[in-house]
Parts: C-alpha cells; structure tokens; sequence
C-alpha cells in the first residue's frame, strides 16, 4: 500500500507554459459550468411538454448535486492517488453521453437519469483542476490563475442560456442538445491534443504494516474544523447561487412580465458581470493578505444588492441591471474565496481538500430548489430572492470564521 504527497507548485515558470496550463483548465472549467446548466434552462420547456412542478423540476437539480457531492468527496481521493488527467477526460465524456440522453427523453424518469449521469460527470471537476492549477502554475501566478478559473466558469454559465436560447429557436431543443455533445467532443479533443500540460505527479513512498494508521491518516483532514468552515461557506453562498439560476427567469416573469429571452439574457449578464468581477477580484486576490476579508465583503454587496431586486420596488429593467450587478460584486470575491480555501488546505491533501470543500457547493445547490422549490411554487417570488440574499449575508459569518481559523502568512 501506498501514501500519495502531492508536489508544491513550482516557484517560477515560463510565462508561456503558465498561460497554457491555466488556458487548458480553464477550458475544462467552462465546460462543467456550462454543464450545470443542461437542466434548467429548459425547465419552462420540461413544464409544457411533460406537466412538471416547480417542486419536481427543483428535484432534478437536487439530484444532480447531490451525485457530484457525494462523487466531489470521494474524487479527492482518487485524484491525490493516481493523478487528476485521467479524471478529467472520464468527466468530459460523461457530460457529452448526458447530453446525448437529454436529447432522447420523453418523461421525468429520463431526466431524472440525464441528472445523475450529468451530476457524476462534475464530481471530479473541482478536485482535479486545482490539483492542476496547485502543481503546474508557479507561485507567484496562483492568484491569477484562480481568478482565470473562475473568470471561464461564469462564462461557462454565461454561454448556456445563449447556446440553448439561440440553437432551440433554431433547430429544436433535442437538437441543441445533441450539439452541445459535440461541444464536449471537441473540448475533449482540444485537451487530449494537449494533455502534456495536464500531467499530474504523485510521489509515492511506503505505508507502515498497519491499514488502520493509513486510514487515520487519510482522513485527519477531516478533524481540522477550518476545513468544516470552509465547507459551510460554500454550502451557504451556493445556495443564493442555484436561486438565481434555476429560478430567476422564472421569477422576472412573473414579477415584471419579462419575456422568456429577455429573462434568460440576464442571466447570461449576470454571470458575465460575475465573470469581469473575477477578472478584477484576481489582482485583488494577489495583493490582499486577508482573503476572508475580501470574501466577506464581496458577499455582504451582493447580499444587499439582490435583496433589493427582492423587494420589486426595481421594476423590470431596474431589476435586471441590478441583478446583474449582483454578478459582479459576488464575483470580486472569487478568486479571494479559492486562496481562502488555499490558505487552509494542509499539505498533501490537496484533492481531499478541495473534494470535500467544494461538496459543500453542491451540497447548496441539492439544498436550494427544495427549499426555494416550494417558495415559487405558492407564488412568493420576492421571498424567494430576499431568502436568498439572506443566505448569501449568512456566508458572510462563514468566511470571517475561516479567517479566524487560518493563519496569515
């Protein structure tokens, strides 16, 4: 039996070699966002064609996350063991065959399938990127190259709504669905063409006799509560996050009359927003010695910004910009969020770390359309946002207590 330490990044490297490493995984990055949302920009037309609730189009969500909770806190495992390309490429295909499926099914029992297998396909995503990102970018580049990561996630999200929007009006929604196979097809090409940049090394060295000290040691991670800090933050800010995309073309049309493409724009402004805010919060992130601080106030904004689209005082467009302004002031505090996780991740543990952490994402987005699942479905819209700007102000006390938790280098 063997022990797995993972290498520390390397202090300089090529500007050139950094860029790509960073380029690569932010492509895989894009992709599973965009993976996320397979299902629920097409909840209004699930609602016509098969006579779904909210509350059960909600489940299938809960579903998804649920998988990639469970698949995110194992991966971690298999990651810091035999390395993270192998993983990712297993992923790719994955939310290519779910697509394939999305574009077949003729009730709830196949979206419930197209779910799981969509969910298992982002299990390993988060564990095996900053396994990447960890080794292979130098040092001193790490905070940008977080904010390059989350930068192409909120474009990921970004080109859902318009991919499915534009292509559904085009040719069908199956059909849109059968071409974003193709679009993982060719991520997976791009990558494999230039899966030299994605190696992983794990060094192994031999394991006392005994498989209970192994286990202990595996697992003592586990025993450090800043890790559980960590894994409530992202529980408690996510959750705000699935509010605003499974139902927020839902709610601006039915608060404000706002047409089905109008709607769905905003979303894509929204993680465009967040995406410039990630740009921004990556110069941030490289100079602030107080990353829960930056996430503290990041969050607070937005908290504050989405209660007022909450409150319907905005009217339509009002609401949208504002809404989209949420996208931005949440994004400042991203890539400040993964030096956070960074700051409080043992060395070695990497994947296990980041594995049950980034659970906790999923965990909020298994959470969210139950509990904001049943708000839409009594018609209490502006609840539902005020709910989940209460929430994001939660995780406020969250990443203060990671701070409080992890020592300042």
């Amino acid at each position: 039996m063997t022990t797995t330490t993972l290498h520390a990044p390397p202090a300089a490297a090529p500007f050139r070699q950094d860029a790509t490493v960073i380029g690569l995984v932010g492509l895989a990055h894009a992709s599973s966002h965009f993976g996320h949302l397979l299902l629920p920009l097409l909840f209004p037309v699930f609602m016509q064609e098969f006579g779904l609730s909210y509350s059960q189009l909600g489940l299938l969500m809960t579903v998804f996350f649920v998988v990639s909770g469970v698949g995110q806190a194992c991966s971690g495992f298999v990651v810091d063991r035999l390395g993270a390309r192998p993983l990712l490429f297993v992923a790719l295909a994955l939310f290519a065959s779910a697509c394939v499926a999305a574009s077949m099914v003729t009730g709830y029992a196949g979206l419930f399938a197209v779910a799981a297998l969509a969910g298992l396909g982002n299990a390993t995503f988060h564990p095996v990127d900053f396994t990447i990102l960890n080794q292979r970018v130098s040092a001193p580049r790490l905070g940008y190259a977080f904010s390059a990561h989350g930068l192409t996630g909120n474009l990921g999200w970004a080109l859902a709504p318009v991919f499915f929007a534009g292509l559904g009006v085009l040719i069908g929604w199956r059909q849109a669905y059968l071409a974003a196979a193709v679009l993982y097809l060719a991520v997976i090409a791009l990558l494999f063409v230039q899966r030299e940049h994605l190696h992983t090394t794990v060094t192994r060295k031999a394991e006392p006799v005994a498989g209970a000290q192994k286990a202990e040691h595996d697992m003592a991670f586990m025993k450090l509560p800043v890790v559980w800090w960590c894994f409530g933050f992202f529980l408690l800010s996510t959750m705000t996050l699935a509010v605003v995309q499974s139902y927020a073309v839902s709610i601006l049309k039915a608060m404000h009359g706002v047409s089905f493409e109008a709607a769905t724009l905003t979303i894509s402004s929204y993680m465009l927003c967040g995406a410039v805010g990630m740009f921004i919060g990556g110069f941030v992130a490289a100079k602030s010695r107080h990353s829960d601080r930056v996430v503290a106030l990041a969050m607070a904004a937005g908290a504050v910004l989405l209660a007022l689209c909450g409150t319907g005082l905005l009217g339509a467009t009002g609401t949208m910009v504002v809404l989209a302004i949420t996208g931005f002031a949440v994004g400042i505090g991203g890539p400040s969020r993964d030096m956070m996780i960074k700051k409080a991740t043992p060395k070695g543990a990497t994947g296990r770390v980041y594995g049950l952490v980034y659970s906790g994402l999923d965990t909020g987005f298994a959470i969210s359309p139950l509990v904001f699942g049943v708000f839409m479905d009594k018609g209490w819209y502006g609840a539902t946002l005020l709910g989940a700007a209460l929430v994001l102000l939660l995780s406020v006390g969250a990443a203060l207590g990671v701070g409080k938790r992890t020592s300042v280098p």
